[in-house]
């Protein structure tokens, strides 16, 4: 019988080749149409529109009229008449704007239902894990920026109208002043529109990606000190950080420009009528003229202008990203985990060139060191473990236990030689997705039992599943007592030992192969402990790895391998008694563990920031779990581990 592990390439399964039409092009046409389908709306914004146009006209012509023809002749009858016609005018816009609001809604609300009609039908077809985001939070983003933009571009455009109209009223030379600056500033802005979005765009991206590094990080960070990950994932998370800057650089750069569109446009305009105000006057414009020229720019112009720049140059950008994703232009956001190919399909059988399965997982002259200057913790070591194998590593504190499993499972990388995992180079995705870890600390987070236990699979897992899982482990009793699947789970109130349980049950109902066991039982008691490690070995295909801590876990495993930081041994319970001294003498120290049925309260999980750690997929090389198949029990023949050199201590 051949084993075939089943990976995730590229091309998983339900890869959704109908996607919608490309963004790049398709975007702008969809929007064109769907404006085009709601030309009633967009005439009912613009009749609504055009009687803010006539406030907008008032705001200036008004208080010119009122100076002109009333208070500067000692009218002050017809002064009043004029300001209180043009706050008339005031209330009418203002009732002109509540009905605009109303049209905006009637073109914005359809925009969102279609958009949740396509974040649900392909939810729906791909059980897509972005559904959910593209539902609660795109959508809604979506509708306000899009909403947004349309009363910015309607507001600047029926407002400059207006206030345009109006100077040509009051003087034409009037004009002249404020058009040419009004157009430089648009003219500038408009040639900055496009690279300016370009970089909202890639700081958007940027500042995405950086969140969901450190909502991946920030619940892990227990794991991460616990496995020595510390300078490996800072690495990481700080090219993240430098990419954000430097694309918060770039756009900081763009915006200098658009502050000088607006400077140019909206505040140069002042200015010049000021400074040209004994011109004017001399030319034939009167005072209040004057007056309400600087009324249209201050209270219409200005003001517009600025809404409209910032709106576009910010909210279009991200209204942009936002559709292209939940059009369905980056696929890769709704599509689900892929699960791999049907078993032995195609070039991602890891045994479809070979007529034997490859090792669990192999080490080929590794040697690590926590620094430059310090001892090797693992010098030149080899090692090679089969499937279905169970391998236990015992030796002193320090001796670099925890080490090793750091490296098989890829949260550190070794100074010289290579790891591989099913196959698979470490570290890498298909290694990744070929192994789970369970720390000695581990956590869960607040939400219901069955969200705990699934918390490693890529889609939903039925009831019984997760009740066989628990009754195999031994989690039945802490399950019902908690009041079973649908309950929910304060990490806080869980003892050490049963938040072991919960996360030794989670590891278990994952899809890899490889359980890597850093004292994840440590908590336990020793009936316990044996349930657990006696179900991790009885998985079909499944290879256990234990760093132990109690004989019972050393003579359970077919294999164990002793760490002492100078040499290592490699070998059967019964070989090891009679060739390793320091096994014998750790054997003889070992001595039953008092019961933990009732372990003390673990302190709060949860931090100053309310952050609750989560053991889950999200450190370094970590990637969802896939499924092997392979008859348990084989056994390496001793002699196979090849260790030429000395062991360091751990640092």
């Amino acid at each position: 019988m051949t084993a075939r592990i089943r990976t995730r390439g590229p091309r998983g399964r339900d890869a959704d080749t109908t996607a919608d039409a490309p963004a790049g092009a398709g975007l702008p046409t969809r929007g064109l149409r769907f404006l085009l389908a709601r030309r009633r709306v967009l005439l009912r914004l613009t009749a609504w529109s055009v009687l803010e146009t006539g406030q907008t006209f008032l705001v200036g012509y008004g208080p010119a009229r009122a100076l002109d023809e009333g208070f500067l002749r000692g009218r002050a009858d017809v002064g009043l008449v004029w300001l209180a016609v043009t706050g008339l005018g005031v209330l009418l816009g203002a009732y002109g704007t509540a009905r605009v609001y109303a049209a905006v809604a009637a073109l914005v609300e359809p925009l969102r239902d279609r958009l949740v009609e396509r974040v649900v039908t392909r939810g729906v077809r791909t059980g897509g894990a972005g559904s959910l985001s593209g539902l609660t939070q795109q959508v809604e983003i979506a509708r306000d920026t899009f909403a947004g933009l349309v009363m910015v571009s309607r507001s600047f455009v029926f407002t400059a109208a207006g206030a345009l109209a109006g100077l040509f009223t009051l003087a034409p030379p009037l004009l002249l002043i404020v058009g040419p600056p009004l157009v430089v500033g648009m003219a500038l802005f408009a040639a900055t529109l496009r690279p300016l979005a370009r970089r909202q765009e890639t700081f958007l991206v940027a500042d995405e990606a950086l969140a969901g590094d450190l909502g991946t990080v920030c619940p892990g960070l227990r794991d991460i000190t616990a496995t020595g990950a510390e300078a490996q994932i800072a690495a990481g998370t700080g090219e993240r950080v430098e990419a954000e800057l430097r694309a918060a650089r770039a756009l900081a750069h763009w915006g200098v420009l658009r502050v000088a569109s607006l400077t140019i446009g909206g505040q140069l305009p002042i200015v010049l009528l000021l400074a040209a105000g004994p011109w004017l006057l001399s030319h034939g414009v009167t005072a209040g003229a004057l007056v309400g020229a600087l009324a249209y720019v201050t209270q219409s112009l200005l003001p517009a202008l600025r809404n409209l720049i910032h709106g576009l140059g910010t909210s279009g950008s991200r209204l942009t990203v936002v559709l292209r994703r939940l059009a369905g232009t980056d696929t890769d956001m709704a599509r689900p985990p892929d699960t791999g190919p049907a078993p032995g399909a195609g070039p991602l059988d890891a045994t479809a060139d070979h007529g034997t399965p490859p090792p669990a997982f192999s080490l080929a002259s590794v040697t690590f060191a926590y620094g430059p200057a310090s001892a090797p913790v693992v010098r030149d070591l080899d090692l090679t473990l089969p499937p279905g194998a169970h391998l236990a590593v015992v030796g002193p504190s320090g001796a670099g236990k925890s080490t090793l499993t750091a490296l098989v499972a890829g949260l550190l990388a070794p100074s010289r030689g290579t790891v591989r995992v099913g196959g698979h180079a470490v570290p890498g995705p298909e290694a990744g997705a070929a192994r789970v870890l369970i720390p000695q600390e581990a956590y869960v987070f607040s939400g219901t039992l069955a969200e705990n236990l699934a918390y490693l699979r890529p889609g939903p897992v039925p009831a019984e599943e997760l009740l066989a899982a628990a009754e195999a482990v031994g989690l039945t009793p802490l399950a019902e007592r908690l009041g079973g699947l649908d309950a929910r789970v304060d990490p806080a109130a869980l003892s050490a030992g049963e938040r072991q349980l919960i996360a030794l049950t989670r590891a278990y109902l994952s899809h890899a192969p490889l359980a890597l066991l850093d004292e994840a039982t440590c908590h336990l008691d020793p009936g316990a402990e044996e349930r657990a490690e006696r179900a991790f070995a009885a998985r079909p295909g499944g290879t256990l790895v234990v760093v132990a801590h109690r004989i019972s876990s050393a003579r359970r495993a077919g294999r164990v391998l002793v760490m002492d930081g100078r040499s290592a041994a490699y070998g059967s319970h019964e070989e090891l008694m009679r060739s390793s001294a320091l096994y014998r003498d750790l054997v003889g120290s070992w001595t039953p563990a008092p019961s933990r049925r009732h372990s003390e309260p673990a302190p709060a999980l949860r931090d100053a920031y309310g952050v609750d750690a989560v053991a889950g997929p999200g450190l370094a090389g970590d990637g969802r779990h896939v499924v092997a198949h392979r008859p348990v029990g084989q056994v390496q023949a001793p002699g196979d581990l090849r260790d030429g050199g000395s062991l360091g201590r751990e640092g």
